[in-house]
């Protein structure tokens, strides 16, 4: 740890500067990227299951422009996630012991499929459920939606994207517990809070019906157990970890 200690105001600020800069170039790189896989990814979306009974359409001349930058954006942050990762992981590194780093560091692969299977949950799993039940309520109104190509992706996004970054909370919670910030009996004793805020979250990501709200609750409420059974293992190490340091010390040092 003694690096990160020694390391003066300037140098960390000049440490989180390449680490940005090293960032952005690989965003520039993905976005060059994306630009080739859009296209094809936006048709397949269009032709897939869940769309292949909607007529997309555009009410603005710019809808098609829009939809296509937005899944550029989209990818270009999928495909630097992992280095976005890696920089924040080699930013830090320094003030943790050698065991923390290379455990940490296994978070970044974790991390990157979780965020995939949140994506594949909620598209493969919730997505066609709402879509089915938004057709079936407008059949039952006797309204006929006309889809725009624009809002169908922005729903599509709002309701995928959000289950991405929530799946991150098993590592999220472990990580924090590897560096003494929370602590498995503290999250046990918010969890009638944190239950509250999974519930409302849950309300603004799906529409108002009760099977799909508990659709999205209950594994919000899985991932938040789980993400305490992880705490608990993450701090026993932790503990282990410190007491072993100063069994060391106390052996080189029995004065």
């Amino acid at each position: 740890m003694s690096q990160q200690n020694d390391m003066t105001i300037f140098e960390h600020i000049g440490e989180l500067r390449k680490r940005l800069i090293i960032v952005v170039v690989f965003f520039f790189v993905a976005v060059i990227i994306s630009f080739f896989l859009s296209q094809p990814l936006i048709r397949f979306l269009q032709h897939a299951d869940e769309a292949s009974t909607l007529t997309m359409n555009a009410f603005r001349i710019t809808d098609p422009f829009k939809v296509y930058m937005q899944m550029i954006f989209f990818l270009a942050i999928i495909l630097t996630s992992p280095v976005i990762l890696f920089q924040l992981w080699a930013f830090i590194s320094p003030g943790l012991y050698e065991r923390e780093r290379k455990v940490t560091l296994s978070y970044i692969p974790v991390s990157v499929l979780l965020f995939l299977a949140g994506l594949s949950f909620s598209y493969f799993i919730l997505f066609p459920y709402v879509i089915k039940f938004m057709m079936n309520l407008s059949g039952h109104l006797e309204i006929h939606q006309v889809i725009g190509i624009n809002e169908y992706f922005q729903f599509l996004f709002q309701i995928t994207i959000p289950f991405g970054f929530l799946f991150q909370l098993p590592v999220v919670t472990l990580f924090l517990t590897r560096l003494g910030i929370v602590t498995p009996m503290f999250l046990a004793s918010i969890r009638k809070y944190a239950y509250f805020v999974l519930l409302v979250i849950a309300a603004f990501i799906t529409p108002p019906d009760l099977a799909s709200h508990m659709m999205v609750t209950v594994p919000l409420l899985i991932l938040y157990e789980i993400s305490i059974g992880i705490s608990r293992i993450g701090y026993r190490k932790a503990m282990e970890a410190e007491r072993m340091l100063e069994e060391q010390e106390h052996e080189s040092n029995p004065l």
